[in-house]
């Protein structure tokens, strides 16, 4: 497949990927700063007001700036070069990125004001000024666009070519757009009908059960939109990198169909411990979070069969000789391999947390902040480095005269994120609570702590430093001169490229029909049975007027 030749979505991406990533260069600072404070050494500026200002700058900054932004510059790259045709509805791309730019800019300006210190799952009774929600809301809008626009680009592209394969790339695009847009149904619904009537003042009680259960339709389902452009890079930029060939473009299809099946029917095993909702109901949603481990299964055997045969095709013999032979000198490959290595850490930390009866013994410790990291900081981050090197060159015209640093600074970035993390959960399992500013450590009840602390710190500052480089990388791509343009973009070929696909894989509308009814089984009873309640509610406590 020959790249497309004029990429109209240049300044788009950049716009959307620079603000991903300053944002994410400012919450990394401040994710050191936490660690820091939390150490026994002493750390300026150190509040418990700081503290959680801190955090829930971190927290949004990462879970929603950085992703939300990276996810719709890369969509639109995505869609401009897999389907080799000019985006359709740029001017309300742009209007899109704007919004966000606003919503951000009111999300940032609470926090700053120190009436949103309420973490990025804001669970109530702790409301913040109503503006921080409103910000909130403004990105969340904005991606909505960003997800209608890829639909109506995949769908004009159908149109246009009846009965070819969507390209992989961007049908796994569009799976990630229709399970956002099912996932932000349950937060959108807590903050509009609960959050925000009561930060403005408007009601002085809210159900804090029935919000915590609307707001876990989203907690973890988001966790894979922020996964899947990982996934994409797995599939479609991986073995291309590698020399070699996607193992089926199939089992892809059907990885990217089981994830937006069975991540969305899963949010209410973060509230094991919580007591509004039956045994049973918690039961059937541990069931069904284990299903996510099925698409989970299946990149883990396809992604590595795709590298094996870029590894033999390399002249790699014998049963691992292959892997010696990969080109790991190319960080879309070195990404690859480092990320799986986290992903196997952090997946068998998520067994334990998805566990009805194993997660009572890391709740709410620094056991799950580790596995969050693990998934989020580990793979789903190295894989936004490795996507932007792979693109950057395309977006600037211009292509990486060495790749030293660039896989210096993935090699950075996995080493600080193992030594940041196996300390944590070391703690946890000790029972270290987390959300915590500080800890007494001349209490010889938790004095064992501090080293290891300490270690997660020292990872920290690795983090930092790989942060840094990744900044100076893309941008000294800029300055560079133009001795060597980059080839055209290519997304990797299938073994067997098929000429036609099922209609079922080929879209989208019978698998929403599965979705309505799984999230009708998993949710329909726990939310009804909160509003049938009428719970008398508990008193908002307020961190900041209208």
């Amino acid at each position: 497949m020959e790249g497309w030749p004029v990429l109209t979505v240049r300044r788009l991406t950049l716009a959307h990927l620079w603000v991903a990533f300053a944002t994410f260069g400012l919450a990394v600072i401040l994710g050191v700063w936490q660690m820091w404070a939390r150490s026994p050494l002493p750390a300026p500026w150190h509040s418990p007001a700081n503290y959680y200002l801190s955090v829930t700058a971190h927290g949004v900054s990462m879970a929603y700036v950085l992703t939300t932004f990276f996810i719709m510059g890369f969509g639109y790259f995505v869609a401009e070069t897999s389907l080799q045709r000019a985006l359709p509805g740029k001017t309300w791309a742009w209007l899109a990125f704007w919004a966000g730019i606003v919503g951000v800019a009111m999300t940032v300006a609470s926090i700053l004001s120190g009436r949103a210190s309420v973490l990025y799952t804001f669970y109530p009774p702790m409301t913040a000024t109503p503006w921080f929600y409103i910000g909130l809301v403004l990105v969340v809008g904005a991606s909505w666009i960003w997800c209608v626009l890829m639909i109506v680009a995949m769908a004009t592209w159908k149109r246009e070519n009846p009965g070819r394969p969507v390209p992989l790339a961007m049908y796994a695009t569009v799976a990630n757009a229709v399970m956002w847009l099912w996932t932000t149904v349950g937060v959108a619904a807590e903050l509009l009908f609960q959050v925000i009537p009561v930060a403005f003042g408007w009601t002085q009680l809210i159900d804090v059960g029935l919000a915590r259960t609307l707001f876990s339709w989203t907690l973890h389902p988001i966790v894979y939109f922020w996964l899947l452009p990982a996934y994409v890079a797995f599939y479609t930029l991986a073995p291309r990198a590698a020399g070699g060939r996607l193992f089926s473009d199939t089992m892809g299809r059907l990885s990217f169909i089981l994830f937006l099946l069975y991540s969305l029917p899963v949010g209410l095993h973060h509230l094991f411990m919580d007591p509004e909702h039956s045994t049973g109901f918690k039961f059937l949603q541990m069931t069904l979070t284990v299903l996510v481990t099925v698409p989970t299964l299946l990149t883990i055997f396809t992604v590595p069969a795709s590298l094996e045969i870029a590894g033999r095709l390399r002249g790699g013999k014998g049963l691992f000789g292959w892997i010696g032979a990969l080109p790991w000198e190319r960080p879309m490959v070195l990404a690859t391999g480092l990320a799986f290595f986290m992903l196997w850490f952090g997946g068998f930390g998520g067994v334990i947390n998805m566990s009805l009866a194993m997660n009572a013994m890391v709740h709410n410790t620094s056991w799950v902040t580790a596995h969050f990291h693990l998934i989020f900081g580990g793979t789903v981050v190295i894989m936004y480095f490795a996507i932007a090197y792979e693109i950057w060159p395309t977006l600037q015209g211009r292509a990486f005269a060495s790749t030293k640093l660039l896989n210096l600074q993935l090699w950075l970035w996995a080493i600080g994120m193992m030594v940041m993390t196996i300390p944590w959960h070391v703690l946890g399992l000790g029972g270290q609570w987390r959300r915590v500013a500080s800890f007494n450590y001349a209490d010889p009840r938790i004095a064992g702590w501090g080293p290891w602390v300490v270690v997660s710190l020292i990872g920290g500052l690795i983090l930092l430093a790989a942060a840094v480089l990744f900044i100076v990388n893309l941008a000294s791509l800029r300055r560079a001169t133009i001795d060597t343009a980059p080839p055209p973009f290519r997304y990797a070929v299938a073994v067997h490229p098929p000429t036609r696909v099922p209609a079922i894989l080929n879209g989208f509308w019978f698998w929403n029909l599965c979705v309505a009814a799984l999230m009708a089984a998993a949710y329909g009873f726990p939310i009804l049975h909160g509003l049938a309640m009428h719970a008398p509610g508990a008193m908002a406590h307020r961190m900041g007027g209208g």
